[in-house]
């Protein structure tokens, strides 16, 4: 199993990790800026990240989730306005 992720990862592409991290960077940045998006992605982040069709399933997990520690590991150091959806998230305790 490790060696199968492991072989996967390398398979992707530079370009298609750096679409991947720019898809994230939006999402955050359009959850942070739109009230209404914020809501759906609260609400229902399944219906409201369709539209982002090269984040992969994990990635979406993460960011439905606000699994910060993971997107960050994608991403890099978020600041405070990227964070904004994560931290709200983090709050609802949704289990």
């Amino acid at each position: 199993m490790e060696q199968e992720t492991a072989e996967r990862k390398k398979s992707v592409t530079r370009g298609e990790r750096l679409r991947r991290r720019e898809a994230i960077l939006e999402v955050l940045a359009k959850a942070a800026d739109d009230s209404e998006f914020l809501a759906e992605l609260a609400d229902n982040p399944h219906e409201a990240l369709k539209g982002y069709y090269t984040l992969t399933a994990e990635e979406m997990a993460a960011l439905a989730s606000g699994d910060i520690k993971k997107i960050e590991s994608w991403v890099g150091k978020l600041d405070r306005r990227l964070a904004t959806w994560l931290w709200c998230r983090l709050s609802q305790e949704k289990w």
